[in-house]
């Protein structure tokens, strides 16, 4: 009698979120030995270990580093996220870094000085700008001069390192937060996995709605327009991640007619840890931007008006009856 053939196990797969680099290096080619050091090392109130981010841009130019020192200063030392899929078919199990690295602390776009040389170059002409941080831009109302409090600043500003008058354009970087899980469950777990490359124990996923309209878009309503108003350019530094995740937003052809100038970097994993490249970049209107940041433009007015009058007549149908909205 031949033997009767079972069908075969049904592949059961689950993606989440985890590390995408940990102080430094890609979480894919970390040996568990390193892990497991790192894991110990996150618990540190100030981690005794370099962030190559910080230690090539000093090399590029000193002042452009925040702070002092190139130690990571990010609690837990994560970098970036990155998705990861988990396959299991009976009892084996793999598991593949699937996405691209979602940059989640915002000293990692400091890798080599390259931002500041691409954006030089691009909107001063220059690829060697003289860097001036955190830049004080709002004073809180009602204090005189003398005792100004300012409660707004902007994160970089880049200036020409020979014109005179001094020439010069605002940059704003940011990196995404995420929601979910907090990290600290993960590294407890990786102090004792010994496994090829762990599975995230957790949910969590980039919070691009938190990222941009909650956190950017304020910013930039809030600064483009003075600067629109002194005849100075906005940059946006992001990742390519990023800026995918925003809506839709028209160009304009030209430096000279933008508010915006974006710059969406990508990541290169070919040689081994990642090295940040220069994507591409897109000049855009304040108000073009906010439509981006907001993910879409506003409906027509009788779209806006037959919405309310579903919803009238769904929960106060005698009150839309009398206003025809039934008919």
């Amino acid at each position: 009698m031949a033997k009767r053939e079972l069908p075969p196990k049904k592949a059961i797969e689950a993606r989440r979120h985890g590390i995408g680099e940990w102080f430094g290096h890609s979480f894919v080619r970390l040996t568990a030995d390193q892990r497991r050091s790192f894991a110990l090392e996150s618990a540190k109130k100030r981690p005794a270990l370099e962030c190559p981010f910080r230690a090539s841009c000093l090399r590029f130019d000193p002042r452009a580093v925040p702070g002092k020192g190139t130690n990571c200063t990010k609690a837990g030392g994560v970098c970036s996220l990155r998705e990861y899929r988990k396959i299991r078919i009976g009892h084996h199990v793999t598991v593949e870094a699937t996405g691209s690295l979602r940059t989640t602390c915002p000293y990692r776009f400091l890798q080599g000085g390259a931002i500041f040389q691409w954006i030089g170059h691009e909107i001063l002409g220059h690829p060697s700008p003289l860097v001036v941080r955190e830049i004080e831009f709002l004073e809180a109302r009602g204090a005189t001069t003398a005792e100004a409090k300012e409660v707004g600043y902007i994160d970089n500003v880049l200036v020409h390192p020979t014109r005179h008058p001094i020439h010069w354009c605002a940059l704003e970087i940011q990196a995404v937060y995420f929601s979910g899980a907090s990290m600290g469950p993960e590294f407890e777990a990786l102090r004792d996995d010994r496994s090829a490359l762990p599975f995230p124990v957790a949910d969590r996923h980039p919070d691009y709605r938190s990222s941009g309209p909650k956190r950017l878009m304020p910013q930039l309503q809030i600064k483009v327009p003075a600067l629109r108003r002194w005849g100075k350019k906005m940059s946006v530094l992001v990742d390519e991640d990023f800026f995918s995740s925003l809506g839709e937003m028209d160009d304009v052809p030209d430096l000279s007619n933008c508010d915006i100038a974006w710059f969406a970097v990508r990541y290169d994993e070919s040689a081994g840890d990642a090295v940040l490249k220069p994507g591409f970049r897109r000049f855009t209107t304040l108000e073009r931007a906010v439509e981006g940041l907001t993910g879409g433009r506003p409906v027509s007015l009788e779209r806006f008006e037959e919405t309310i009058g579903r919803r009238l007549l769904r929960q106060y149908p005698a009150q839309a009856t009398s206003l025809s909205l039934g008919r």
